[in-house]
């Protein structure tokens, strides 16, 4: 089973990392970073690169494809050559991902129209955009396309993929090997619940203003 999970210019890190760490421990797996040049790729940061071994072209059919979100995702909007490749890669995948705002990527390359989808709470009236029905769930399922809410809901959303694929099972045993029992110290992870004046500040700076 080939995993594709593209990589650009100013990604955002545990977007791409958090679904590679549950993926990777499905049976037969072969995860392949794929951009539209190999070699190093910056996160957002700029403080961490990840590498791409094998350009969009070498893998034009992955069975999962995995497209992350971060800052340089608006970019990537216009760029016909990764939006070209999506099309053509979801023609015979068997399940079509994002996390954050990659699911936007999905949108422009019209893949998501019709369809229930979500994406960082930031970018979700974005998505009606492209004729997407933005929810505000952390994963939603909507036949083969599978998106996540912002960042950290990735992990989710490739744990969630794991049960789909190799039973329940599978996935509670990966859910245990890699500890992932989160407790955040702070209850402020979604605009229903953090202080008012913060998800104001978000939203009137938030470069997915629609207006």
């Amino acid at each position: 089973m080939r995993i594709a999970i593209v990589l650009f210019d100013r990604f955002t890190a545990l977007d791409a990392v958090g679904p590679y760490e549950m993926l990777v421990r499905l049976p037969d797996a072969e995860l392949v970073f794929v951009a539209e040049e190999s070699g190093p790729v910056r996160s957002d940061t700029g403080a961490l690169a990840l590498t791409a071994d094998r350009t969009l072209a070498e893998v034009p059919d992955p069975d999962i494809l995995v497209v992350p979100g971060g800052p340089g995702q608006l970019d990537q909007m216009e760029n016909e050559t990764l939006l070209a490749w999506l099309r053509a890669a979801d023609r015979t995948s068997a399940w079509t991902t994002s996390v954050c705002t990659g699911s936007l990527l999905l949108a422009s390359a019209g893949l998501l129209e019709g369809r229930r989808a979500t994406t960082h709470w930031l970018g979700l009236e974005y998505l009606k955009r492209f004729g997407a029905e933005p929810t505000g769930e952390r994963v939603v399922i909507d036949g083969k396309y599978v998106t996540a809410a912002g960042v950290s809901a990735g992990i989710d959303m490739g744990l969630t993929l794991v049960g789909r694929i190799a039973g329940d099972e599978h996935a509670r045993a990966v859910q245990l090997l890699t500890e992932y029992d989160p407790r955040p110290p702070y209850d402020a992870g979604a605009p229903h619940k953090a202080p008012a004046h913060l998800v104001e500040e978000f939203r009137t700076s938030s470069r997915f203003a629609v207006e």
